[in-house]
């Protein structure tokens, strides 16, 4: 259970032309709340928006413009958080073809960066068993996410390497028609190597201390009866990590080794861009051999284990974001969801409420949904 630290609670949302929101405002509860209604009647874009304020990002599209009213140009929201007993506010403004504006307590960002870190949030969802059945892009995302939360120098890091490797695979490309410029491809390669390795390292020590988490949970939710384990898998040579002058001159000897075939291929064949993660059950891959259930309940202990995390990490607790994965936990795995949340504040949608009137919960605040309309009521 976790237990002790600083309370963050989201106060109010306000959305305007988001998704099929027209205008509403929310006022929630600092522990439980659901939102429920029938399908496609807009709970899941009122998760969508709190886990916009606290990353910058949807977890379901890439796409900013598909976060707009259909019948608007336009989007905005504000959200109040409330830590630490003093109130923030983020915004967050698009319009059609120009870029996000994102605003804290009414001072716009220079870099998205410096969002990360003011609302941490860990979100539970559908789409994260694409992190199990799904390809490497998907697992490398959903890691990513949260290490930037945690430590927000590592998404600079992350947004640099993209930088640098868009250009060194033009640079491979130009050499097809210019080998005059071959030198300069070693200066790419040391500013490759030098980012790709901080980003390397801080990902194995993520997932060490992320599978070290998870196995502990997923030996409980299993009934004792499983074993979970997390290796991370670089394509760099990763036999010994000491230190990072030491990934960054194994990156460097495997992009010369490789050198010939990526100027072949016109593309960067070895770094970050290109690591995975396996996730075994009793020494088998979870991705080839677990059953749905199975794989329910892998996420299930990478979600608690996040929630840890995080908290021993900043100090702070995250609010946690269940979005319509209720119905696919059994209720003595939903007894141990709760026992490890009883800090935390929830946000839960769900069609029905009637499995929260089973058990008892402090200032549980019911939102139902209807057509992009929100009527709060508490229990």
């Amino acid at each position: 259970m976790i237990s002790g630290g600083i309370i963050l609670y989201i106060d109010n949302l306000n959305l305007r032309n988001f998704r099929n929101y027209k205008e509403n405002k929310i006022s929630f509860s600092k522990t439980y709340n659901v939102i429920y209604g029938e399908n496609a009647q807009g709970k899941t874009n009122i998760i969508e928006a709190i886990f916009l304020c606290a990353s910058g990002r949807s977890h379901r599209t890439s796409r900013d413009a598909e976060l707009v009213n259909v019948n608007s140009n336009s989007f905005h929201i504000t959200l109040d958080a409330v830590k630490s007993m003093e109130s923030s506010n983020i915004e967050i403004l698009y319009e059609r073809d120009k870029k996000k504006v994102i605003k804290i307590n009414e001072v716009p960002l220079k870099k998205i960066g410096n969002l990360m870190g003011n609302v941490l949030a860990v979100i539970f969802s559908p789409e994260d068993l694409s992190v199990i059945s799904e390809g490497p892009s998907q697992r490398r995302r959903f890691i990513d996410i949260t290490i930037s939360q945690i430590k927000p120098s590592y998404f600079y890091d992350l947004q640099l390497y993209n930088k640098i490797l868009l250009q060194r695979n033009s640079l491979l490309k130009e050499l097809q028609n210019s080998r005059s410029l071959i030198d300069t491809l070693d200066v790419w390669d040391e500013k490759l190597s030098e980012t790709g390795s901080r980003i390397i390292k801080s990902r194995h020590e993520f997932i060490n201390r992320l599978s070290s988490a998870a196995e502990k949970n997923h030996y409980i939710l299993s009934d004792n009866n499983e074993n979970m384990k997390i290796t991370y898998m670089s394509s760099v040579n990763d036999n010994v990590y000491k230190d990072i002058e030491e990934i960054k001159e194994n990156f460097i000897n495997d992009l010369k080794k490789l050198r010939i075939i990526e100027l072949r291929r016109c593309t960067t064949l070895k770094g970050p861009h290109r690591d995975d993660y396996n996730i075994l059950i009793n020494g088998m891959d979870v991705k080839s051999f677990g059953s749905q259930g199975q794989k329910r309940t892998v996420i299930l202990s990478i979600k608690l284990s996040e929630l840890q995390i995080i908290k021993e990490e900043t100090g702070e607790f995250p609010v946690l974001l269940l979005d319509d994965v209720m119905s696919e936990l059994d209720n003595r795995r939903r007894e141990i969801l709760f026992d490890n949340i009883t800090h935390v504040q929830t946000f839960i949608t769900c069609t029905e409420k009637d499995i929260f009137s089973k058990k008892e919960f402090r200032d549980i605040l019911f939102v139902n949904v209807k057509n992009g309309n929100t009527i709060t009521e508490k229990l």
